[in-house]
């Protein structure tokens, strides 16, 4: 039983990940953190951590469940656990007792203690293909170059899906040559038939990853069963080898602020974007990032427009959603319901659809 309120928060945030990974599939990773949640005990210096979370153990907080799992999950790919690899994927799926008795002694890893400094930082490659026809609307509305300002970015594998190849609804878009293919499963009209062309790409994270070094990270913060995540992740990582997008280290809000204050070039469009990270970011930041946004919308010219893309959780309604506001009209578009990995899309914009104000 929880012995403090702080333990009562981080059981439930394990609960609520199971749940979680429960309804995108992931049964391994739903028992993972449905064991962790109830049987994880002070005998370690990782439970005793993890228990007396000092931060917000919440699932959209601090991520604390994803931390330990993607801990976990280093060591096993890293070979440093062999009996708890032998309950993971791609081996069958083990009893409870037996999944239990081979995480227990791995939990007295020192190594452990690393993973749970920072939050989760999987840049989800799926993603791009809702990012992409987001952009296609851009390029429809505006067909010109763009320039993506990305928050939020990770090792900036999402900056670079102009070198992906994707089918959305059956409009082609990106590479057709590229080794990473994606497809998600698309209900409604397609999005527009644009060229989208990017001229500069930049992005900012708190702790950047670098592919070429931080491949074996971001892997391990995809859930185990989830052979076709990594599969993509591991195609992006080989793309993005040779020539990496531009991730500085900083506070999104401070760097966006900066970005915007450059001068934007006439025929190009500014595009910020950021996909499943605006949750994680604090509040003060939240409003900084509207407010610099908004003020680089009121002094954007036709030649040279701003828009706003944004792939997030939205928590009036509790689903994902994909949204474009595009200025010098000030227009709001809800585009699209997606699957937080990428992997489906309900489409719901078409040209003449009725827009909406605000965020």
């Amino acid at each position: 039983m929880p012995g403090s309120a702080t333990e009562a928060a981080v059981r439930a945030a394990f609960a609520r990940q199971a749940e979680g990974a429960a309804r995108l599939d992931s049964p391994f990773m739903e028992m993972l953190c449905r064991l962790l949640g109830m049987r994880l005990d002070r005998s370690t210096e990782t439970g005793r951590r993890v228990l007396d979370w000092a931060g917000n153990a919440d699932v959209f907080s601090d991520a604390l469940p994803l931390r330990l799992a993607g801990g976990l999950h280093a060591l096993v790919r890293r070979g440093d656990a062999p009996g708890l690899a032998a309950c993971y994927p791609p081996n069958p799926i083990p009893d409870e007792e037996t999944l239990w008795a081979a995480l227990r002694p791995v939990l007295a890893e020192p190594g452990l203690l690393f993973w749970l400094d920072s939050a989760p930082q999987t840049n989800e490659v799926g993603r791009s293909a809702v990012l992409m026809s987001g952009l296609l609307v851009v390029a429809n509305l505006f067909p010109q170059p763009m320039e993506l300002l990305e928050l939020g970015a990770s090792a900036g594998l999402n900056l670079l899906l102009d070198r992906y190849g994707f089918d959305l609804g059956g409009v082609a878009a990106g590479d057709p040559d590229s080794p990473l293919q994606l497809r998600p499963e698309w209900k409604g009209p397609p999005p527009p038939d644009a060229p989208v062309e990017v001229v500069r790409r930049r992005g900012v994270d708190l702790h950047p990853l670098d592919p070429r070094s931080d491949g074996e990270r971001l892997l391990a913060y995809v859930w185990p069963d989830q052979a076709r995540r990594l599969a993509r992740l591991e195609a992006a990582v080989a793309i993005a080898a040779d020539r990496p997008a531009q991730v500085e280290p900083g506070d999104a809000a401070d760097w966006l602020e900066t970005r915007l204050a450059e001068p934007q070039e006439a025929g190009v469009t500014r595009v910020v974007l950021h996909s499943i990270a605006f949750q994680y970011f604090p509040e003060a930041a939240k409003a900084r990032i509207a407010e610099s946004v908004e003020e680089a919308g009121a002094a954007a010219r036709f030649g040279s427009p701003v828009a706003w893309l944004r792939y997030e959780f939205d928590s009036q309604d509790d689903r994902i959603t994909l949204r474009l506001r595009t200025w010098p009209s000030g227009e709001d578009r809800l585009l699209a319901i997606c699957h937080p990995h990428g992997s489906s899309v309900r489409w719901l914009w078409c040209e003449g659809s009725r827009t909406e104000n605000g965020i």
